[in-house]
């Protein structure tokens, strides 16, 4: 435990884990090489500690020292107040949240490594049995709410394509509320060709499109498959070609008055409550 220092400029290098946040392309680079990422907000920064991430160095207004008294008597990194408008200045927005902290970053487990383990109490039947895959999902709010979906409706583990957005990037963890934290994921490094790790771990890959084969999401569902990887693509072109070729399964789900798509957030909702599996 370090006593909270407080910090009066904002060209400091202790701050510099927290600069320039509004620039998306700088930290969307900066981040993974630097190995950290910054979690936003009292509940965001709790369930990053509750999930083991290592802290680097929280930043926080005045307010907010008392509020996060725990946190700081429990972590050996350094703690930095700052006024408001000093953290401002250095983020580049108004962090009306009075709270960050940067994170380091793990390594990425291994997809076979990943469908194996046993899931977190309270998440599973002591398999993995769901998995939801994502691919070319470039929007990191998408990312965050399907990570939030996947932690409120049964998911036991998330799988992305190499061009996924990160779901460690500031917003993406926002949108989730620390979901990003809870659900156990990782990326496919070859793409589509790694779909073939999830059958040989004995999973049936369950495309959601609108091909000519697709059966409904009620016909799936009533399967009561045990081993199950659900794939979403975006929605202005849905899956690749390479995905829907690797896909065992393509479903769909029925809709009314000419809307045939949602966004992945509302589908994978949709597809992870019907989906949800049984008692093992």
């Amino acid at each position: 435990m370090a006593d909270p220092l407080t910090l009066h400029d904002p060209d400091d290098p202790r701050l510099h884990d927290y600069t320039d946040l509004t620039d998306v392309q700088l930290r969307r680079r900066r981040e993974p090489a630097e190995g950290l990422f910054i979690a936003e907000g009292e509940k965001v920064i709790r369930r990053a500690v509750q999930a083991g991430y290592a802290m680097r160095s929280m930043l926080l207004s005045a307010k907010w020292v008392d509020v996060m008294r725990d946190v700081i008597d429990a972590t050996p990194a350094p703690v930095y107040v700052v006024d408001p408008a000093l953290a401002e200045q250095v983020t580049g927005y108004h962090v009306h949240r009075g709270a960050l902290a940067s994170m380091r970053r793990e390594p990425l487990p291994a997809v076979s490594d990943l469908l194996r383990a046993t899931p977190a109490p309270g998440r599973g039947e002591g398999t993995v049995r769901r998995v939801a895959v994502f691919e070319d999902i470039v929007d990191h709010a998408n990312v965050g709410a399907a990570f939030r979906n996947a932690a409120a409706l049964g998911i036991d583990a998330v799988l992305l394509s190499p061009r996924c957005a990160d779901p460690l990037y500031r917003r993406s963890v926002k949108v989730s509320m620390g979901a990003v934290l809870q659900v156990p994921w990782t990326r496919l490094e070859s793409w589509p060709a790694d779909l073939g790790t999830l059958r040989a771990e004995g999973f049936t890959v369950a495309a959601l499109c609108l091909s000519d084969r697709a059966v409904t999401l009620d016909e799936l569902a009533a399967r009561k498959l045990g081993k199950l990887a659900l794939l979403f693509g975006t929605e202005g072109t849905g899956l690749t070609p390479g995905a829907l070729e690797a896909a065992d399964e393509h479903v769909r789900i029925p809709m009314d008055a000419g809307v045939d798509s949602l966004n992945v957030a509302a589908t994978s909702a949709v597809v992870f409550y019907v989906t949800r599996p049984g008692p093992a």
